[in-house]
Order: structure tokens, then sequence, then C-alpha cells
């Protein structure tokens, strides 16, 4: 059977890790194409492969990803079996749209965001991508959502500890810390306009079986975890809590997320000047200008960061629950660190860990695992083939239960 060729849409940070991944796995697939509007971009991480010695064909190409007939039109040109998407979550809805057209494989990383809306009624992927899940079907496609880390592998631990350690689950907590440190003054470590539309709405979490609202930075906790020892998170709403708590109701399922002082106290300043709203303003010049866009541009560019980032990041589940009525806990997680990222693929820690998933999962796609041929998300499919694969390429998976702290 002929490899699949893969087409990567996007070209930022995790674009970047992406192609690295692809390039390590060539044997599993055919050629690699790199699609992004700027196509200066993608010929810039090509460069990065080239610069490592990788020999398998690749080529960059412009593309509207906006435009669902561009990104059908391309697919077939490249004769492009798999697809991975890892370009804004504004386009989302229009690459499925042309992966749907063309009978080409999908694989995302985050949910499909409108631009002129913000932290709409959950759960969120019923807004978008849950609503195709019959197109996906009678196209016989597989269309894997959400296959970053968080969302993403997240999921696939929760999926684990279902399959592995509990007959009933009855909360799951996530928890995300970066420890480590970039020396900007401030920056965020992925899109900017993204990052920051995450914490500007209600926080939602799913508890006692209904859908919970809080502010941000309104409710945190100290988390002792491995490696980066004692940590403050916050409850924030985030992807994965949308689609786990339809594959999990009776459970309570929340994500923390760490944050210093300082990003607290940028961020509250700018939240206050309305410098992240999304909703055009006009300059005493008469400049029609969207402070959130502004804010961007000024800005670090996140995938500047990673040269001189250093430590570590620990992302994990915490899952409680039950087996043959005996309660019990397990903390399943993974440690990355921000340098060796860089030594191998040139990108960030956080960067890394969003983008080593979706190769995993295009290379479960390619060798018929997971070529489900319907909608799917992560924590739908069987967890641990992912995670011993994950940890073949550089995201190994660790648990501690009660014999101790040991991998998968």
């Amino acid at each position: 059977m002929a490899k699949k060729n893969v087409l990567i849409i996007g070209a930022g940070g995790v674009a970047q890790v992406v192609a690295h991944k692809v390039a390590q796995s060539a044997a599993e697939f055919g050629a690699l194409h790199i699609a992004n509007r700027t196509q200066s971009k993608a010929d810039a991480i090509i460069q990065t492969l080239r610069d490592k010695g990788h020999r398998m064909p690749f080529a960059s190409h412009a593309l509207d990803a906006m435009d669902p007939a561009a990104v059908e039109a391309l697919i077939r040109q490249l004769d492009a079996g798999i697809v991975i998407n890892v370009g804004t979550a504004f386009i989302n809805m229009t690459v499925l749209e042309g992966c749907i057209r063309a009978g080409a494989a999908y694989i995302d990383t985050a949910i499909h965001e409108d631009p002129a809306r913000i932290c709409e009624t959950p759960p969120w992927y019923g807004n978008y991508e849950w609503k195709r899940r019959d197109d996906v079907a009678k196209a016989g496609i597989t269309a894997i959502l959400g296959a970053g880390f968080d969302p993403g592998v997240v999921n696939a631990y929760a999926r684990l500890a279902e399959d592995e350690y509990f007959d009933k689950i009855d909360s799951i907590d996530i928890v995300d810390i970066n420890a480590g440190s970039h020396g900007r003054w401030f920056a965020t470590n992925f899109d900017p306009e993204i990052n920051f539309r995450e914490f500007t709405g209600t926080v939602y979490s799913w508890q006692g079986g209904e859908w919970r609202e809080n502010r941000m930075f309104e409710v945190g906790r100290e988390w002792d975890l491995p490696v980066v020892g004692k940590q403050k998170a916050y409850l924030s709403g985030h992807d994965e809590v949308h689609s786990l708590s339809a594959r999990y109701p009776d459970a309570d399922v929340r994500f923390w997320m760490g944050f210093g002082d300082h990003y607290i106290n940028v961020f509250t300043v700018l939240q206050k000047l309305g410098l992240l709203s999304e909703q055009p303003v006009r300059t005493a010049e008469g400049l029609e200008v969207v402070p959130l866009k502004v804010v961007k541009a000024v800005l670090p560019d996140p995938a500047s960061l990673a040269p001189d980032y250093t430590g570590k990041t620990c992302i994990g589940d915490l899952v409680k629950g039950s087996l043959d009525g005996k309660p019990g806990e397990v903390f399943i997680y993974n440690v990355a660190d921000h340098k060796q990222a860089f030594e191998e693929v040139g990108s960030q820690g956080i960067s890394y860990t969003a983008g080593v998933p979706p190769v995993a999962a295009a290379i479960l796609v390619a060798r018929g695992t997971w070529d489900v041929k319907k909608m799917a998300n992560v924590e739908d499919l069987p967890a641990r083939p992912f995670l011993e694969l994950l940890g073949r390429m550089g995201l190994p998976t660790r648990v501690i239960d009660a014999t101790g702290d040991h991998p998968i």
C-alpha cells in the first residue's frame, strides 16, 4: 500500500515541531508538504529540516486556509492522505471541509473558534466540529480532534485511567505547569490572540453534572508536582473539559493552569485598559484598530522565545475513582525540557509538547490503528498505543499510583 503524503497547515512554532517529527518518522509517510498564508514561513521550516539533514521529499505552498475550495484543491494536487492542521483555531472548519471534500484524514490540536465570538456556551465542540460528524462518516475519512497535548495527551491519560485503573471515575483534574523561563519581560508561549482569548471570558468547568462558571484567576490552589515542585495553578476554561465531560458525565472535570504573579498583573492591566478586546476601536487619527491585534503585534513572536528558554513543564491528570468499589487515585503525567526541545527541533517545550502528539496520531492513522473512518476525540480512541508511541518520540508518560512513580 502506498504511503500517505502529509500536508501540514500552519508555519508557527508548533508546525516546526510537527515537520521535524514527520521527517524523523519518514519511513511512515510519503512526501511532506507545508502550507501557510505566508509561504516564506513554510520555507523557513523546510530550511531547518535541511539543516538537520532530513532527506524525505518536502515542499512549501501558499494557502488561504479560510477558503475550503483552496484547501480541497491543494489536497488533491498533492495527493495528501493526512492533513495536520496546526494553524490558528479560526481555520479548523474550513480545513475540515476541505478534507471532507477531498477525502483526506484530518487532525487538529484545538477546538474551532469564531473570531467574532469569545467563550461561547459549552460544550464548545458541539458548536462546530461535532455538527460535521455525519459528513465525516459519509465521506469515509478519519477526523481526530484535539490531538495536541492539552487537549490531546491529557485526554488519553483519562482514557488510560478508565481502561487500566478504574471502573468508575469520579473526577479528572488536568494540571498544566510551565516552570520554564524565556527571559523576556512578558510574552505568551503561543499565539497571543488565542492565548488571551482563553482567559478573557467565563471559566467553565464540569462539576456535579452541570457546567459551573467562574472568573479567571478566581479559584486557585497549590499543587506539589514531580520535578517542578510546588506551583500555583488556577481553574481555567479549556478545550478538553468540553469533550471529556461528554464521555464522563458523572465525573467532575476541571482544568488548572499555572500562572505567576507577573503574568497575572500584566494580564489584568491589559484587560482593564480594554487592550484585550477583539472589538475594533477608532483612534484620534481616524484609524480603525483591534486592540487585541495591536497587543499581539507588539509582543514577541512565540517562536522567537525558543533559543533562550530554560526549565521544564509538567502536565498531567489527577484521576480519582474506584475499582470493584475500592477508591483510589492516579496521577498520569509528562515532564518536558525546553532546552532539550530546542536542541532537537529548534522550538521551545510548549511547542514541542503540542507538536509531537499530532504526528503520533498521524502515524497511528497511517498504520491503521487509529484510522477509524469517523470523527473522534482522543479519549474515544485506544490510549496505550498512542502513549507508548509518544514515549518513543520524546514525550514519555509516567504514573504515580499505589505502587509508586513509574513509566507506563
